[in-house]
C-alpha cells in the first residue's frame, strides 16, 4: 500500500509518502510562508527525489482539521485536485489524531493542543490500546478518550486532571499556554521533543494506512475540511445581523 499524505493544518507544511509501513520521503517546513507557496513545490521535490509515479499511489491522505482555516482549505483543495485527477480515494485524518499518532505505543495519555486563538485551543485526549497477544507480536490502536473540540485551556486541563494519568503534550498551542498548563495541571506531564511537537505528514500517512484498511475512505469530490467552529468572517457576519 502506498499513501501520499499532506498536512497544512497549521503553520507547518508537510508532505510524505509511506509505502508498506516504510517512510519513503517526507518534506516538512515550519516557516511563515503561505501553504499555497510551499505545498505543491514540496510535493514536486518528493516526486523528483524518489521518482514517484503518482498513478502508483493507492490513496491520498490529508489532515482534515481542525486547524488554520486557510491552511485546511489549501490542503483540502490540493488533495481533492489530486484525487480527482488521478481517480484515487481520499483518507481524511483528523489533525489531532495525526498529531497524537506520533506517540504510537506510549502507555501515557496523549493530548495535542493547537492554538485556536480567541483564548481557545483545539484539543483532544487519546490513548494507545494494545491489540494481539501479550507475549509476542502485537500492535496498538489509537483510542479517543476526549473527542477533538475547541475549548478554553482550563477545560482541557481539568479534564486531564480528572483522568488521573500521566499525559504527553504536543502541538503549537503548548508554547502559547505552557505557563497556564504548569499552573493548572495536577498530574505528571511532559512536553514532546522537537522532532514530534508539530504536524508531520508521515504520521498522517501512517494512520491513514490503518483507516484505509478499515474502509474509511471517501471520494475526492465529497471531501470537506472539519473546522469545528466558524471562521472569523462568518462570525463577524452573524454578529452583524444581531
Amino acid at each position: 500500500m502506498k499513501i501520499l499524505a499532506l498536512d497544512s493544518s497549521g503553520l507547518t507544511a508537510s508532505a510524505a509518502v509511506v509505502e508498506n509501513d516504510v517512510l519513503q520521503a517526507e518534506y516538512t517546513i515550519h516557516h511563515k510562508k503561505t501553504h499555497s507557496q510551499t505545498l505543491l513545490p514540496m510535493l514536486e521535490e518528493i516526486k523528483k527525489q524518489i521518482e514517484l509515479d503518482l498513478e502508483t499511489i493507492d490513496a491520498i491522505a490529508v489532515a482534515c482539521g481542525p486547524g488554520s482555516f486557510t491552511g485546511l482549505r489549501i490542503g483540502s483543495a490540493t488533495a481533492k485536485g489530486l484525487g480527482l485527477a488521478l481517480n484515487k480515494p481520499l483518507v481524511a485524518v483528523p489533525t489531532l489524531e495525526g498529531l497524537a499518532y506520533q506517540y504510537y505505543g506510549t502507555d501515557k495519555l496523549v493530548c495535542p493542543i493547537m492554538d485556536a486563538r480567541r483564548n481557545q485551543v483545539y484539543t483532544g485526549v487519546y490513548e494507545f490500546v494494545r491489540e494481539g497477544p501479550e507475549n509476542g507480536m502485537g500492535s496498538y490502536a489509537l483510542r479517543t478518550v476526549e473527542a477533538q473540540c475547541a475549548v478554553d485551556i482550563r477545560y482541557i486541563a481539568e479534564r486531564l486532571n480528572g483522568l488521573e494519568r500521566e499525559v504527553c503534550l504536543l502541538g503549537d498551542g503548548v508554547p502559547v499556554f505552557r505557563e497556564a498548563l504548569s499552573e493548572l495541571l495536577r498530574i505528571p506531564y511532559s512536553f514532546a521533543p522537537a522532532q514530534m511537537n508539530r504536524q508531520r505528514a508521515s504520521s498522517i500517512a501512517a494512520l491513514a494506512q490503518v483507516y484505509y484498511k478499515e474502509g474509511k475512505i471517501q471520494d475526492a469530490a465529497e471531501h470537506q475540511p472539519e473546522y469545528l467552529r466558524l471562521s472569523q468572517a462568518e462570525r463577524e457576519r452573524l454578529e452583524g445581523r444581531e
